[in-house]
């Protein structure tokens, strides 16, 4: 089976460093070539909770869609996310995009709606692949993060994974929290 790119967003508002972290890390076991987006801070949206540590990961894989989608249930549990008495939410990982596949496949719908509604998904997917094309609407990430009007507060974080900075400094310094 030839490999198929993948975009999958991450979000914690528990422990969050520890719980992205360890997301990743079960991502790598996995999944080939992964690249992760920028991490940004945000608001909770639709719940009352602190703030959310949210980025986008990009790779690819041999495993069909359910079965991708069963694995990531198996990480969030990993994680807390279905504990009895759990506060927050310590790992959500969501299928934002599979291929090129539109629709409704058992359940998961592609691209996953949050993509053009949430700012904390679009604007780490506009960086990380600002010039594909998103598979309904048809304009580029990019544009669509441009012409985005989501009244969400979000700002970007350093986080670092492997030794390596996931935050770009300049993109730090150019929208402090207290900027937005």
């Amino acid at each position: 089976m030839s490999l198929i790119p993948v975009f999958l967003g991450l979000g914690s508002n528990v422990e969050r460093e520890r719980n992205l972290t360890a997301g990743l890390e079960a991502l790598a076991e996995f999944l080939h070539d992964i690249r992760c987006s920028p991490v940004f801070e945000s608001q909770a949206v639709g719940i009352k909770s602190g703030h959310f540590f949210n980025l986008v990961v990009s790779a690819r894989t041999d495993l069909p869609l359910h079965e991708l989608d069963r694995r990531l249930k198996v990480i969030e549990a990993d994680n807390g996310r279905y504990a009895p008495g759990r506060k927050g939410l310590p790992l959500d990982i969501d299928v934002l995009l599979y291929g090129d596949r539109v629709g409704n496949f058992d359940g998961l719908v592609l691209p996953r709606a949050e993509v053009l509604k949430n700012a904390f998904v679009l604007w780490p997917l506009s960086l990380l692949a600002p010039d594909l094309a998103h598979p309904v609407d048809g304009r580029t990430f990019a544009e669509l993060w441009q012409a985005a009007q989501i009244q969400q507060s979000l700002w970007p974080v350093s986080f670092l994974w492997r030794g390596a900075e996931l935050t770009p400094a300049p993109l730090r310094q150019a929208f402090p929290p207290d900027s937005l």
